[in-house]
């Protein structure tokens, strides 16, 4: 079937040309901003230049180019690879059957949590917990003491007193229960995370940056409450925003929201 007369152009390329035009443009979300997109025009230089010497019919320059190239994929392979893995398991996190089979935090674990949060913020008492969904995060736990407790108040303000053996690292949260306690998270390399956030906001930021949780971080020197998700943070919650940031994320009457913020 041809829409254009004498350029056949059916249906069916209609819709291969909106499909590369969506894959298009949803790389393009995801490398803007990073060091991928200069790295990324310097390789499509790289082939323009090929392409031109090979017309010229500049055989040795051509050989010489093709070379650099073959390496250079296989560069970018390399230096781009946290940016894949990252881009592949928030794919793999995002499926239809993850999102069908994976529990929600309810209600009672997220007014308990924030009882705890609004204790240990008073008395500057440094948290870190981080809400894992499903089956995730598994890595962490191991490493981690395992608890496998109810969420409770009084349990994450004890396990977070400075005075326990496991105050130090993250808490993980999973299925409405405390899976682990004293799990050591990556420190986030971000360059333009300020100066004022210390280890414990770094961690947060870095456990984020390549997994679907949701971090929440009490800090020990000023008692600010701090959330991140997606390699993001945000600073400065008050009770009231982190309730409503909690439900949004985690779910309220078991009814699941994805939603994404910015610094």
């Amino acid at each position: 079937m041809s829409f254009f007369g004498f350029l056949e152009f059916g249906i069916k390329d209609f819709a291969e040309t909106l499909i590369i035009a969506v894959v298009i443009y949803y790389l393009y979300t995801w490398i803007r901003g990073s060091f991928v997109v200069p790295a990324f025009v310097g390789l499509v230089i790289i082939f323009l230049i090929n392409a031109l010497v090979s017309v010229l019919g500049f055989t040795t320059i051509d050989f010489i180019l093709r070379r650099i190239t073959d390496v250079g994929i296989l560069a970018l392979i390399i230096l781009f690879q946290p940016e894949i893995r990252r881009l592949l398991y928030r794919i793999g996190q995002n499926t239809n059957f993850e999102r069908f089979f994976r529990n929600n935090e309810s209600a009672t674990v997220i007014d308990e949590v924030i009882d705890a949060v609004k204790n240990m913020s008073k008395v500057k008492t440094g948290a870190l917990i981080v809400f894992a969904k499903g089956s995730t995060m598994q890595d962490l736990v191991d490493v981690g003491q395992k608890i496998d407790a109810k969420v409770s108040a009084k349990l994450l303000e004890t396990i977070f007193n400075k005075e326990t053996p496991l105050h130090d690292g993250a808490v993980v949260i999973r299925n409405d229960r405390i899976a682990a306690a004293s799990c050591y998270l990556p420190i986030s390399q971000n360059p333009n995370i300020s100066s004022v956030f210390g280890t414990r906001h770094r961690a947060a930021v870095g456990v984020s940056e390549s997994n679907n949780v949701f971090v929440l971080i009490v800090s020990e020197e000023t008692g600010r409450i701090s959330i991140a998700r997606n390699g993001s943070l945000t600073s400065g919650l008050t009770i009231q925003k982190l309730r409503k940031e909690m439900e949004e994320h985690l779910g309220k009457d078991s009814v699941e929201e994805d939603v994404s913020f910015t610094e």
